[in-house]
């Protein structure tokens, strides 16, 4: 049996260390900080976990709120969301990611562009 994405990439020590990189990244980004004041940022990160185990194929159900519903009060625009993309793959190749399963991932990312945008 192949392994998933999660198991190949190292589990959840591994999405955890991505998601601290990650959001260190975009709290580090001027244009994106305003997104997130005011946010619960334990939860964020959270959610944040949960999310990519989930979409890696984890043993891990994504439980928090619709993309749509999460997203539509920010008016993220699409620069915005970009950024955010980047800053994921940034910090998942700098975890040891390879790039096969950083594209894994990512495409399921790109997936929600619509939905996170509210389009």
């Amino acid at each position: 049996m192949a392994q998933t994405v999660y198991q190949d990439i190292g589990g959840e020590e591994a999405v955890r260390a991505v998601v601290d990189d990650f959001y260190d990244r975009v709290l580090a980004d001027e244009q994106l900080v305003p997104y997130f004041e005011g946010m619960e940022m334990s939860e964020l990160r959270a959610h944040q976990v949960q999310f990519i185990s989930a979409v890696a194929g984890g043993p891990v159900e994504y439980t928090g709120d619709d993309m749509r519903e999460a997203h539509s009060h920010l008016d993220i625009d699409e620069k915005d969301f970009d950024a955010v993309g980047r800053y994921l793959q940034s910090a998942l190749q700098t975890n040891g990611v390879d790039d096969q399963n950083v594209e894994a991932i990512m495409a399921q990312v790109v997936a929600l562009k619509d939905p996170i945008l509210d389009r």
